[in-house]
């Protein structure tokens, strides 16, 4: 299997294990657990083919449907052993936004060669299965968290892109993206990085504006 293949695959393993983890801790049925699995491990890709204009990547691949299935599978029947689901979501979901960031960029930039659709294309790929995931379970969406995420997407993206524009090989610019996206993901949960949130003057009241 090619290593490329390899990290696809493994990308949409865990961002499934994210959508089934949000099941158990709704306590959905099998068929509940395996919807947002699927969901949240294809939910991404889906919406970047769509916007490319190419054959959706699942269609003609069985494989990423059946993982989703799978991890599903296991989830339902292990996810009682883990203390902290929640955590293991947001670690979980960490790891599947660097895979998906770098993923979705490279897919951008082998079809369209541009380095701007490639870095929307890596950061769409990444946030928008945990977005599906938080709006079906009814979770707080990872986007409204105090921690940057979408900024940790675009990061990975913006690597993986510079590190193909100046030719270096896959073997560097996957990694290179991945770990990017990882450290600075890793590091809003671990330390709490954020940006400044936007502080106003109260709005004002109906009745007091003229």
């Amino acid at each position: 299997m090619p290593i490329i293949t390899f990290i696809d695959y493994a990308g949409v393993a865990v961002f499934a294990a994210t959508g089934a983890l949000a099941a158990s801790r709704k306590q959905l049925d099998i068929v509940g657990f395996v919807f947002l699995a699927a969901v949240t491990g294809v939910g991404g890709g889906t919406f970047r083919d769509l916007i490319l204009g190419v054959p959706v990547f699942w269609i003609g691949n069985r494989d990423y449907v059946l993982i989703c299935t799978l991890v599903a599978l296991v989830v339902f029947f292990g996810a009682h052993r883990v203390e902290s689901r929640y955590k293991l979501l947001l670690w979980l979901d960490a790891i599947g936004l660097a895979v998906f960031a770098v993923m979705g960029a490279a897919k951008g930039m082998a079809i369209t060669g541009s380095p701007a659709v490639s870095i929307v294309m890596g950061m769409l790929t990444a946030c928008f299965g945990g977005i599906l995931r938080d709006l079906l379970a009814g979770e707080p969406s990872v986007l409204l968290r105090p921690e940057v995420y979408v900024t940790a997407a675009i990061v990975g993206a913006c690597v993986y892109t510079a590190c193909d524009l100046i030719l270096l090989p896959a073997q560097i610019s996957y990694p290179a993206g991945f770990l990017a996206a990882l450290a600075i993901r890793g590091g809003a949960l671990k330390f709490g990085w954020s940006f400044p949130p936007y502080k106003s003057r109260p709005g004002r009241r109906p009745e007091d504006i003229p």
